[in-house]
């Protein structure tokens, strides 16, 4: 619940809020109950998770300002929907998503992993990032990248690898030391050739990043 409360800080008002891939439907709970918007729809892909949605959700469905959809993606979604928020799921999940359906007006997206290639999708597609920084719940890092459509943005290298606002968030020197541990970590993995060189060029830019972020 913490990442999903710090989460939530994140998010605005809007007339109408969806939450896709949504699970017990908490964000659309708070957007709700704190008249962040007007009305809410939540989707996921599973009608049994859905279902626990439905229970935590029933007085705003029953008063009509939520409407819970079993659905993939944003099948059922209208496509001007204010504010998308999707939370929880890969990268390239979200990318999947977003391709089969539309980029929203306004979004707030956590990616579970694949975040730089998250980055690149939506920057390359017309996006600026309002905030591209991560949270933390314990020893563990989440990117969150909030944004819009319809603004050009340029991206360095870096930035694209772990967000603009995170290479300026006093934790970021922690956790690039963590991901540069677990990666020299994987080394002593029987590794094929092809895997091992690729992880010694992610721990070579690593290095490269965080001696840059050092000086």
């Amino acid at each position: 619940m913490d990442r999903i409360k710090q989460l939530c800080a994140f998010l605005e008002k809007c007339e109408s809020f969806a939450d896709v891939a949504c699970d017990h439907g908490y964000v659309a709970q708070y957007m709700l109950r704190n008249g962040l918007c007007k009305r809410a729809v939540v989707s996921d892909i599973s009608d049994k998770c859905l279902s626990k949605a439905r229970d935590l959700l029933s007085d705003f469905i029953n008063a009509g300002t939520c409407l819970a959809v079993c659905c993939d993606g944003l099948e059922k979604i209208e496509k001007d929907t204010d504010f998308v928020f999707i939370a929880g799921i890969g990268g390239e999940e979200i990318i999947r998503i977003l391709k089969n359906g539309f980029i929203p007006e306004k979004f707030l997206f956590q990616p579970m992993k694949n975040a730089d290639k998250l980055r690149l999708f939506l920057l390359q597609n017309g996006c600026f990032f309002e905030k591209d920084d991560f949270i933390t719940v314990g020893a563990k890092y989440y990117f969150v990248i909030k944004g819009k459509r319809g603004a050009f943005q340029s991206y360095t290298s870096a930035e694209l690898a772990y967000g603009k606002d995170s290479l300026h968030n006093p934790k970021f020197h922690a956790y690039l030391k963590s991901e540069l541990a677990k990666k020299r970590s994987y080394l002593s993995s029987n590794l094929s050739a092809e895997n091992r060189l690729e992880i010694e060029r992610q721990i070579w830019r690593m290095e490269e990043v965080l001696e840059s972020e050092i000086n």
